[in-house]
Protein backbone atom coordinates (compact mmCIF):
# COMPACT_ATOMS: atom_id res chain seq x y z
CA UNK A 1 0.00 0.00 0.00
CA UNK A 2 2.76 2.45 0.95
CA UNK A 3 6.00 1.78 -0.91
CA UNK A 4 7.44 5.31 -0.67
CA UNK A 5 6.97 7.58 2.33
CA UNK A 6 8.09 11.21 2.25
CA UNK A 7 9.28 12.60 5.58
CA UNK A 8 9.99 16.34 5.23
CA UNK A 9 11.93 17.56 8.24
CA UNK A 10 13.04 20.92 9.56
CA UNK A 11 14.59 19.58 12.76
CA UNK A 12 11.73 20.92 14.89
CA UNK A 13 10.00 19.09 17.73
CA UNK A 14 7.11 18.39 15.37
CA UNK A 15 9.43 16.78 12.85
CA UNK A 16 11.09 14.71 15.56
CA UNK A 17 7.68 13.54 16.80
CA UNK A 18 6.81 12.48 13.24
CA UNK A 19 9.96 10.33 13.00
CA UNK A 20 8.51 7.62 15.25
CA UNK A 21 5.42 7.39 13.05
CA UNK A 22 7.54 7.32 9.91
CA UNK A 23 9.58 4.45 11.34
CA UNK A 24 6.51 2.45 12.35
CA UNK A 25 4.79 2.94 8.99
CA UNK A 26 7.94 2.14 7.00
CA UNK A 27 8.49 -1.04 9.01
CA UNK A 28 4.86 -2.14 8.70
CA UNK A 29 4.78 -1.63 4.93
CA UNK A 30 8.45 -2.35 4.15
CA UNK A 31 8.57 1.11 2.57
CA UNK A 32 11.43 3.32 1.48
CA UNK A 33 11.54 6.62 3.36
CA UNK A 34 12.54 9.79 1.54
CA UNK A 35 13.92 12.23 4.13
CA UNK A 36 13.71 15.76 2.72
CA UNK A 37 14.87 19.10 4.07
CA UNK A 38 13.94 22.27 2.22
CA UNK A 39 16.09 25.37 2.64
CA UNK A 40 13.62 28.25 2.47
CA UNK A 41 15.02 30.70 -0.08
CA UNK A 42 12.16 33.20 -0.06
CA UNK A 43 13.09 36.72 0.97
CA UNK A 44 12.80 36.64 4.74
CA UNK A 45 12.48 32.86 4.64
CA UNK A 46 13.89 30.86 7.52
CA UNK A 47 16.90 29.75 5.52
CA UNK A 48 18.09 33.31 5.02
CA UNK A 49 16.96 35.03 8.20
CA UNK A 50 19.11 33.65 11.00
CA UNK A 51 17.26 30.39 11.58
CA UNK A 52 20.59 28.67 11.97
CA UNK A 53 21.62 30.62 15.04
CA UNK A 54 21.93 28.67 18.25
CA UNK A 55 20.80 29.74 21.74
CA UNK A 56 23.82 32.04 22.19
CA UNK A 57 23.07 33.83 18.89
CA UNK A 58 26.06 32.12 17.29
CA UNK A 59 25.86 30.84 13.76
CA UNK A 60 25.80 27.08 13.41
CA UNK A 61 29.07 27.44 11.49
CA UNK A 62 30.75 28.63 14.70
CA UNK A 63 31.10 32.27 13.68
CA UNK A 64 29.33 35.18 15.26
CA UNK A 65 26.73 36.71 12.93
CA UNK A 66 28.36 40.13 13.39
CA UNK A 67 31.89 39.12 12.34
CA UNK A 68 31.35 40.85 9.01
CA UNK A 69 32.24 38.09 6.62
CA UNK A 70 30.61 35.11 5.03
CA UNK A 71 32.31 31.90 4.04
CA UNK A 72 35.74 33.13 5.08
CA UNK A 73 35.80 36.10 2.69
CA UNK A 74 36.75 39.47 4.11
CA UNK A 75 36.30 42.84 2.52
CA UNK A 76 34.03 43.65 -0.37
CA UNK A 77 32.19 40.85 -2.15
CA UNK A 78 29.89 40.81 -5.09
CA UNK A 79 26.38 39.51 -4.54
CA UNK A 80 27.07 36.26 -6.42
CA UNK A 81 29.89 35.35 -4.00
CA UNK A 82 27.70 36.11 -1.00
CA UNK A 83 24.78 34.17 -2.44
CA UNK A 84 26.99 31.16 -3.20
CA UNK A 85 28.52 31.21 0.28
CA UNK A 86 25.13 31.47 1.97
CA UNK A 87 23.79 28.64 -0.16
CA UNK A 88 26.83 26.47 0.68
CA UNK A 89 26.46 27.08 4.43
CA UNK A 90 22.72 26.46 4.39
CA UNK A 91 23.17 23.27 2.40
CA UNK A 92 25.89 22.04 4.78
CA UNK A 93 23.67 22.72 7.79
CA UNK A 94 20.68 21.09 6.10
CA UNK A 95 22.78 18.01 5.33
CA UNK A 96 23.75 17.71 9.01
CA UNK A 97 20.11 18.13 10.02
CA UNK A 98 18.93 15.48 7.59
CA UNK A 99 21.62 13.02 8.71
CA UNK A 100 20.49 13.50 12.33
CA UNK A 101 16.86 12.94 11.34
CA UNK A 102 17.73 9.87 9.29
CA UNK A 103 19.75 8.50 12.21
CA UNK A 104 16.53 7.88 14.12
CA UNK A 105 15.32 5.57 11.35
CA UNK A 106 17.83 2.72 11.73
CA UNK A 107 17.16 -0.37 9.68
CA UNK A 108 14.87 1.39 7.20
CA UNK A 109 15.65 1.90 3.51
CA UNK A 110 16.34 5.65 3.20
CA UNK A 111 16.84 8.22 0.50
CA UNK A 112 17.88 11.72 1.59
CA UNK A 113 17.60 15.03 -0.21
CA UNK A 114 18.24 18.71 0.44
CA UNK A 115 16.46 21.11 -1.88
CA UNK A 116 16.02 24.87 -2.01
CA UNK A 117 12.87 26.88 -2.58
CA UNK A 118 9.50 27.60 -1.02
CA UNK A 119 8.99 24.69 1.40
CA UNK A 120 5.43 23.63 0.62
CA UNK A 121 6.01 23.92 -3.13
CA UNK A 122 9.21 21.86 -3.00
CA UNK A 123 7.56 19.19 -0.82
CA UNK A 124 4.61 18.87 -3.19
CA UNK A 125 6.85 18.76 -6.26
CA UNK A 126 9.18 16.20 -4.65
CA UNK A 127 6.23 13.96 -3.74
CA UNK A 128 4.96 14.14 -7.31
CA UNK A 129 8.36 13.66 -8.96
CA UNK A 130 9.16 10.60 -6.81
CA UNK A 131 5.70 8.98 -6.90
CA UNK A 132 5.42 9.11 -3.11
CA UNK A 133 2.48 7.18 -1.62
CA UNK A 134 2.29 8.94 1.77
CA UNK A 135 3.65 12.09 3.41
CA UNK A 136 4.28 12.18 7.17
CA UNK A 137 4.85 15.66 8.58
CA UNK A 138 5.19 17.24 11.98
CA UNK A 139 3.26 20.30 13.08
CA UNK A 140 4.33 23.03 15.47
CA UNK A 141 0.93 23.43 17.07
CA UNK A 142 0.76 27.17 16.41
CA UNK A 143 -2.60 28.79 16.87
CA UNK A 144 -4.22 32.20 16.49
CA UNK A 145 -2.23 35.19 15.30
CA UNK A 146 1.09 33.32 15.24
CA UNK A 147 -0.36 30.74 12.86
CA UNK A 148 -1.98 33.44 10.72
CA UNK A 149 1.23 35.48 10.46
CA UNK A 150 3.68 32.63 10.03
CA UNK A 151 1.47 30.29 8.07
CA UNK A 152 1.94 26.58 8.15
CA UNK A 153 3.91 24.56 5.65
CA UNK A 154 2.11 21.43 6.82
CA UNK A 155 -1.29 23.06 6.43
CA UNK A 156 -0.46 24.15 2.88
CA UNK A 157 0.75 20.67 1.99
CA UNK A 158 -2.40 19.08 3.47
CA UNK A 159 -4.62 21.45 1.47
CA UNK A 160 -2.77 21.13 -1.83
CA UNK A 161 -1.46 17.55 -1.89
CA UNK A 162 -2.91 14.84 -4.08
CA UNK A 163 -1.05 12.35 -1.86
CA UNK A 164 -2.38 11.33 1.58
CA UNK A 165 -0.74 13.28 4.43
CA UNK A 166 -0.37 12.15 8.05
CA UNK A 167 0.32 14.99 10.50
CA UNK A 168 1.92 14.55 13.90
CA UNK A 169 1.72 17.34 16.46
CA UNK A 170 4.71 18.06 18.66
CA UNK A 171 4.26 17.25 22.33
CA UNK A 172 3.20 20.51 23.97
CA UNK A 173 5.14 19.67 27.13
CA UNK A 174 8.45 20.18 25.32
Amino acid sequence: MYDKILYPTDGSAGSEAAAAHVGALASAFDATVHVLHVVDTREGGLGLSGAFLDEENQSMSGRSPDEGYIGGHEGRLDSDDIEDDIEDELTAHATELIEASAGSLDGIDLTTAVEMGTPHEVILRYADDHDVDLLVMGTHGRTGVERYLLGSVTEKVVRLSDTPVVTVRADESE
